[in-house]
Formats: structure tokens, C-alpha cells, sequence
């Protein structure tokens, strides 16, 4: 439906700019991109898709994916919970659920704040304005504050606007940052306690979170110390660095807020950015790849961030329990050989992947 959507585009309503149709392989990597939360644009939002497509496409996708993923770690923790039962829940059922008493009242509260901050939220055309130099300048707007908050808020960090959270109408204000960045977390982390709930011992929730605290602090320590410091590729040019490297940073957040940003978008998996990430140090970079490949266990995006914990849990349990000659429990569940096969499945599938894919004959050029 989604590339149906961006392929007709041009003949549906809510397209006061006349945007084109987008091309077949536009289409599919972008209706791909969101239905798997993958967040990759290949596209600049204000120079391709239309409102519709942004409302009705992109955050439908965005809602569907963090209720899906949160639907599958309930899953996973009922399994843990429960001593007998016929099923681990109702999927349509748990995606409802989520979808009306979690996603959206926190999308309506959120979109108000950024409205009141001076994010868009209008089905008008673009503005044509004069600048002091007498040029022609079309200013973009739209419906970016009900888009925005769902995109941090799910994890998909998709942007209304080409440069995402850099742009000011998607991020005006260093108060608006702090809410997205807010947003991005407040699932993962809450989730964190209700595993413990669900289990009925608090403390496992509180031991998983701080496991994830932890390592948040210990790589924002490392990129801002790094960001800190003048780049010296830039002090080359004679350029003042007293505010640290400022290269590929917005001066109105500046590297306190755009490190912090970095840190929580690339632990969370969430792709949003309020700077531009190539331009950071190489300690930094470092940092930010180390937290993308961790499988998401950094707070991680919706749901995947509690999944992706407990597998690694998992797998301590069972090796803690072989060296010291137990049978490894978790939980009260016995953790053995077919369920830790299960778990390194789970966890090997991202290495596998990028292993493997980039080797295929099918991403190699002709000769």
C-alpha cells in the first residue's frame, strides 16, 4: 500500500506543491526503508513526497513499526513470566493496545510542545519569500510537527526535511532537541521496568537498565571529550576552535547538545540527527558504530532494546552457569542448549548480515 501510495501520488489529494509521482525504485527502497524501520532516505521529504504520502505513508509506517516491535519484546517477556499457558498474547490485540493507549496520547501531547515551539503543522502550500538581496526563496512547510514526534518517538527517525533534526522548522529551539531526544528514549527505558513488573521482581528491570546506563554514559563521555577538542584538519585553515569542532554542527545546539544527540540516536538506533555525524572526530565516529552494531542494547529503539538485552542475558546466564557447574537458570527457567542456539541465531543475524551482504555477487560492480 505504501508504494502504491508514492507511485500515485501525483493523482491523490494533499499535494498542493504537484509533486511527481516517485520513480519505481524510489518507491520500493522507500516503502521498504519505513515498513522495516530502517529510516535510510534516499530522498529529500520537502522536494518529494507529498503531504499525503508523509501522513498517510511515512508515519503510518512509523506508528506500525514501534507498536510491532514493542509487541514482540511483551512477547518474549510473557515467556519469561508465565509457568503454563496456551499462547504469549494476542499480536492485533497488543498492536492495538499500543498503538491507542501508548503511541498516540504521547504523540498529541508532544506535537503540541513542538507546535508551541514553532514547528509547522499546516496543510498550506510553500511559502515564496523575497530575500534582503532581492532572490526568489521557497520556504518549505507542512504537517512536520505530527510527523516528527512519531519519527523519534518509534525509532524509524525519518525526517520531514532533507537535513532532519538540523533543520530549524524540524528542531527550532535547543528545548525542542531535548524533547526529541526525550522521545526517543522514553519507550525503551520504561520498558526496562515493565520487564521487571511483568516478572514480578523490579530488580531485574532496574539491573538491565542500568547495564544500559552505563554504557550511554561511557560513549557520550567519549564523544564529547573527543568533540571537545579542535579538529585538526580544520585548524589547518587558520579557523577559531574554541568552542571545540564545530565542523558539520549547528551553532545554536553546539557540540554539547549535537554529542548528546549523537549518542542517543545512534544508541538507540533511531536515525534522527542534528548534525551531520562524517564530520565528527574519529574517536567519535568510532563510538557511534560501536553503538549501532551492538545489536541495539543501549536503550535500543522500541522494544527491540529489551529483546536485544535479554538475548545477551541470556547467554551470560548460561555461561556464568557453565563455569561455576550449574544448571543456568533464568527466571526460574532452565537456559539450555536449544535455547541458546536460538539466542546466537538471534544475535548472529546483524554481523551475518553485514558480513556477508557487501561480499554478495549482487552488490559487487561489473568488471
Amino acid at each position: 500500500m505504501l508504494y502504491a501510495l508514492l507511485r500515485l501520488q501525483n493523482l491523490l489529494p494533499l499535494n498542493p506543491q504537484q509533486m511527481d509521482a516517485l520513480t519505481p525504485d524510489l518507491a520500493l527502497n522507500t516503502a521498504v526503508s519505513f515498513a522495516t524501520n530502517t529510516s535510510w532516505q534516499s530522498y529529500g521529504g520537502e522536494t518529494t513526497l507529498s503531504y499525503l504520502s508523509q501522513m498517510a505513508g511515512i508515519v503510518v509506517q512509523s506508528f506500525m513499526s514501534a507498536a510491532v516491535g514493542v509487541a514482540v519484546a511483551l512477547a518474549l517477556v510473557r515467556g519469561f513470566a508465565r509457568r503454563s499457558a496456551q499462547s504469549i498474547g494476542n499480536f492485533w490485540v497488543d498492536l492495538t493496545r499500543i498503538t491507542f493507549y501508548v503511541l498516540l496520547p504521547i504523540c498529541i501531547v508532544a506535537a503540541l510542545i513542538l507546535m508551541w515551539q514553532g514547528v509547522p503543522q499546516t496543510f498550506s502550500p510553500y511559502i515564496t519569500a523575497t530575500t534582503l538581496e532581492g532572490a526568489q526563496q521557497v520556504i518549505a512547510l507542512g504537517p512536520v510537527a505530527s510527523q516528527k514526534v512519531v519519527a523519534v518517538l518509534s525509532g524509524d527517525g525519518g525526517g520531514f526535511f532533507n537535513v532532519n533534526s538540523a533543520h530549524p522548522f524540524e528542531n527550532p529551539t535547543a528545548f525542542t532537541g531535548l524533547i526529541q531526544m526525550l522521545l526517543i528514549f522514553v519507550i525503551g527505558v520504561a520498558l526496562t521496568n515493565t520487564f521487571g513488573r511483568m516478572v514480578g521482581d523490579q530488580r531485574h528491570g532496574w539491573a538491565l537498565f542500568a547495564v544500559m546506563a552505563i554504557l550511554f554514559v561511557v560513549g557520550l563521555g567519549v564523544i564529547y571529550s573527543s568533540e571537545s577538542q579542535p579538529n585538526p584538519a580544520v585548524a589547518a585553515a587558520s579557523v577559531d576552535q574554541t568552542s571545540g569542532n564545530m565542523e558539520g554542527k549547528e551553532v545554536r545546539f553546539g557540540v554539547g547538545q549535537s554529542s548528546l544527540f549523537a549518542t542517543v540516536t545512534t544508541a538507540s538506533s533511531d536515525g534522527a540527527v542534528d548534525s551531520m555525524h562524517d564530520s565528527y572526530m574519529p574517536l567519535s565516529g568510532l563510538v557511534m558504530m560501536a553503538n549501532m552494531m551492538l545489536d541495539e542494547v543501549i536503550i535500543g529503539g522500541p522494544g527491540s532494546g529489551l529483546f536485544g538485552i535479554l538475548l545477551f542475558a541470556i547467554v551470560a546466564v548460561f555461561a556464568a552457569g557453565l563455569m561455576i557447574g550449574r544448571t543456568p537458570e533464568y527466571l526460574g527457567k532452565k537456559i539450555e542448549g536449544n535455547e541458546v542456539k536460538m539466542t546466537m541465531l538471534a544475535l548472529l543475524c546483524v554481523p551475518a548480515a553485514i558480513l556477508a551482504l557487501p561480499r554478495s555477487p549482487l552488490s559487487c560492480p561489473p568488471a
